[in-house]
């Protein structure tokens, strides 16, 4: 690989932009796809080897190329940082998620309740239009304070976000449904949210909840069956 080539894969990287790293591996000639200089066959199954994220190596004509995946990691942005999400934080991170921890309350959001979680203390609504929730991100309300959840939601839903999440009974979600149309959502948008957030396992605990959400988390993301679609 070259010096050019890894700061290109590096540039890739920072800017959370998927990329597919191609080599032949006959004359050595190296491309990031999609790239207009490439075969359109190369650029084809560059595509092909994100939208599967795996890596292979394919032939084209008498050519052999070998096809990188560099998907950018999966991340989970948490409003909110509570019990629950002292339990989900880890619990992402095996899962390969990049976590973020958004609270603007000090007290709450901190190293010492968070070891080695990346911590936002801003409002959830600045913090979510500065990082720019993308397609390989999940957001998740968890506070139960209108105040905090609510501008946060409002964000996630004019994001790319894969997954939008709220923490609540039933009647809390309808509730905050009313609040988000009142702010222009229109129902197709709202759909987007699942809440209350989690698959129905009866859990009890901060542990087992944390357990149902990043369950639901990762089969939306894999395209997994889901039983229940909350409403």
């Amino acid at each position: 690989m070259t010096p050019e080539t890894i700061a290109a894969l590096n540039l890739a990287r920072a800017e959370r932009r998927a990329v597919a790293f191609a080599k032949n591996l006959a004359s050595g000639d190296e491309f990031l796809l999609p790239d207009a200089g490439a075969p359109v066959a190369l650029n084809e199954i560059g595509l092909s080897a994100l939208a599967s994220d795996k890596s292979a190596t394919y032939t084209i004509g008498n050519e052999n190329w070998f096809v990188e995946s560099r998907n950018p990691a999966p991340r989970l942005i948490l409003v909110g940082a509570v019990h629950i999400a002292q339990a989900l934080a880890p619990l992402a991170a095996m899962m390969g998620f990049e976590v973020l921890v958004v609270d603007p309350r000090r007290t709450f959001g901190n190293e010492d309740r968070f070891p080695g979680t990346e911590m936002i203390n801003e409002w959830p609504d600045e913090a979510l239009k500065q990082r720019r929730p993308d397609g390989g991100t999940a957001v998740v309300a968890l506070t139960h304070d209108p105040k905090l959840d609510d501008p946060a939601l409002d964000a996630a839903l004019q994001s790319q976000a894969f997954y939008i999440g709220a923490l609540g009974s039933r009647k809390t979600h309808a509730a905050r449904l009313e609040r988000l149309a009142a702010l222009g959502h229109q129902p197709p948008v709202l759909e987007r949210i699942w809440g209350p957030v989690g698959l129905d396992i009866a859990a009890v605990t901060a542990p087992e909840i944390a357990l149902s959400v990043i369950a639901e988390i990762v089969a939306v993301r894999r395209g997994g069956r889901l039983a229940v679609r909350s409403p």
